[in-house]
């Protein structure tokens, strides 16, 4: 009983002392880091965050980028910081994947503490605009009449986009020539020019293409239709049930962080992605805000890792 009495003294104690820590946080300014170059959709994400955090704080959040290593060099960073509440980091969907590509140092799931989910950013498939398909039906048939002669544009192994080409192909048992890129700006020139006959991209970059008929929209991958393009189906609605394959954020912060202080940031997050001007700001980066619980970030992560881990196994992918 004695020892049953200590254990229970000792969390009461860790219990109180998180939430003196929560009552006097923050008392210093705040470190948000990223783990890729200033100016993708995961940096513009974080500093928005960071500054409705910073002005619902009272405490300045500064945008750390720490690119390199496909994100591990920042994750490292975290992982090894004070979980004090002072050190966050902004997931990108890349999470999911890097462990199946990759031998981490770490642990996603057991050295970082979800804060919030933040929102998605849904992609749209498209085809160039002289190929003879309007809808995925069309380019299914198409692509099982010629089989291997369709392209698909793809980023780095690990990207999102070239995963979600990947669980097309697989889903409806076609054969399309996946074809590497080093970015959307290297996509456009080919996919205009009628040199490459489908891409999976961010439906704000590419939905000015489709709105002036240089390209045709097909369907978003994402399992509910886009806020910034409502009129195209979900990959879902047109014969593939459960598709879905978007771009993800999460603020993340050290293992055993005070559950006070995840909390605190938790409820500030939500309150600040949930304000009209926000969501506003977010859309016109082509990214839907979902601001909700730590637990949903926990379960969504564990989500990705699964799914995009079978893919990348079943397909053979490799890390370049």
């Amino acid at each position: 009983m004695n020892g049953k009495f200590g254990a229970a003294a000792v969390a009461i104690a860790l219990l109180a002392c998180g939430a003196a820590a929560a009552q006097g946080y923050p008392q210093r300014p705040i470190r948000m880091v990223v783990g890729l170059p200033a100016g993708g959709s995961t940096d513009v994400m974080a500093r928005i965050v960071s500054v409705k955090l910073s002005e619902r704080l009272g405490q300045q959040v500064v945008v750390d980028n720490r690119a390199g290593a496909s994100g591990i060099i920042a994750i490292q960073l975290v992982v090894n910081s004070q979980p004090d509440g002072y050190t966050l980091i902004m997931a990108a969907g890349s999470w999911g994947t890097i462990g199946t590509l990759f031998k981490l140092p770490f642990d996603l799931q057991r050295d970082l503490a979800p804060v919030a989910f933040v929102g998605t950013s849904p992609y749209v498939l498209v085809a160039q605009a002289t190929l003879p398909v309007k809808s995925v039906a069309d380019l299914i048939a198409y692509a099982r009449a010629n089989p291997g002669k369709l392209t698909i544009a793809g980023s780095t192994p690990g990207s999102l986009q070239r995963l979600a080409g990947e669980l097309l192909k697989r889903t409806a048992g076609i054969d399309i020539l996946y074809v590497p890129y080093k970015g959307t700006g290297a996509v456009m020139p080919d996919l205009l020019g009628g040199r490459l006959d489908t891409a999976i991209d961010n439906v704000l970059v590419l939905a000015p293409y489709i709105k002036k008929g240089q390209l045709r929209g097909l369907g978003v991958t994402s399992s509910k239709r886009s806020v910034v393009y409502p009129e195209l189906p979900t990959l879902s609605e047109t014969g593939m049930p459960g598709f879905h394959a978007v771009g993800w954020f999460g603020v993340f912060a050290a293992a055993k962080t005070p559950q006070p202080i995840v909390n605190r940031l938790n409820q500030e997050i939500v309150a600040a992605m949930s304000e009209p001007e926000t969501r506003g700001r977010l859309l016109a980066q082509g990214a839907e805000p979902q601001p909700g619980p730590a637990d949903d970030l926990r379960r969504y992560l564990a989500r990705e890792i699964e799914v995009w881990g079978k893919v990348i196994r079943e397909a053979g992918i490799k890390a370049e």
